[in-house]
């Protein structure tokens, strides 16, 4: 289980293994907060490869967020168009109108106060504090849930929002814990998610043998790798047939 594990023993290797294999990407040249948020939100349900070209372009048309909270619905629509989940955009350019008119123009640094903005959820906020601001706060997505989840052999349902906080509080915690010990919180956040994409993979086998946390993880050491993390299955489809008089 998570409470029994050591979380402080991850953060050394992992950080050493993030500045070796890092990916360049166009946002992290340049990790200010208007930068990640624009490319969290268009990274949900979004492939990376996909999400570059379309970055630079709204960069470029749209460099920050007076820019945006400025822009015409045509425009900013015309610039996410192939992306799809339009409903996105539309709260990206809700929330930067909030952030010129509550927040004097400033993204905010905590994640209380990201939360007040339309469309931006836990991770997002956490991913924007952490990342922009460098603050000890945690980022959680399916990524990190599933490494955490293997490398701690935990056997918890990651469905559900109850395991989710959870996770969030242990990591928080360790993190405000070791931020005097080596831990850059920016580093250590796109770390877990970086070793989520391309290491600890959720489609099959984990790549173990690149695994910077390969002696001490649970899963491996256990052979649990192909049943953690544990996901509750969505009901299966009832289809029935009505007949209807109007």
């Amino acid at each position: 289980m998570i409470s029994n594990f050591d979380l402080t023993k991850l953060v050394k290797p992992l950080q050493e293994w993030f500045e070796e294999h890092a990916r360049i990407l166009p946002w992290r040249e340049n990790p200010c907060a208007y930068y990640v948020w624009v490319s969290e939100i268009m990274l949900q349900q979004t492939r990376v490869e996909a999400v570059k070209p379309y970055f630079a372009r709204f960069i470029l048309e749209l460099p920050d967020v007076a820019a945006l909270a400025a822009c015409p619905e045509d425009k900013y629509l015309k610039l996410w168009e192939g992306l799809g989940y339009y409903n996105r955009v539309r709260n990206l350019h809700a929330a930067a109108e909030q952030v010129m008119e509550q927040f004097d123009g400033v993204i905010p640094d905590t994640p209380e106060k990201l939360l007040s903005l339309k469309g931006i959820g836990s991770y997002t906020a956490g991913a924007i504090a952490s990342i922009a601001y460098n603050k000890p706060v945690p980022a959680v997505d399916g990524n990190v849930l599933r490494v955490i989840s293997r490398v701690c052999a935990d056997d918890s349902d990651i469905m559900k929002q109850s395991v989710r906080k959870g996770v969030e509080k242990q990591i928080q915690n360790m993190m405000v814990q070791e931020v005097n010990h080596g831990l850059i919180p920016r580093n250590f956040n796109q770390a877990l998610m970086e070793l989520g994409a391309m290491v600890c993979v959720p489609n099959g086998a984990p790549h173990c043998e690149a695994c910077p946390w390969e002696k001490f993880c649970e899963a491996r050491l256990q052979k649990k790798t192909d049943c953690i993390p544990v996901k509750t299955r969505a009901k299966a489809r009832k289809i029935e047939e009505r007949t209807v008089f109007v």
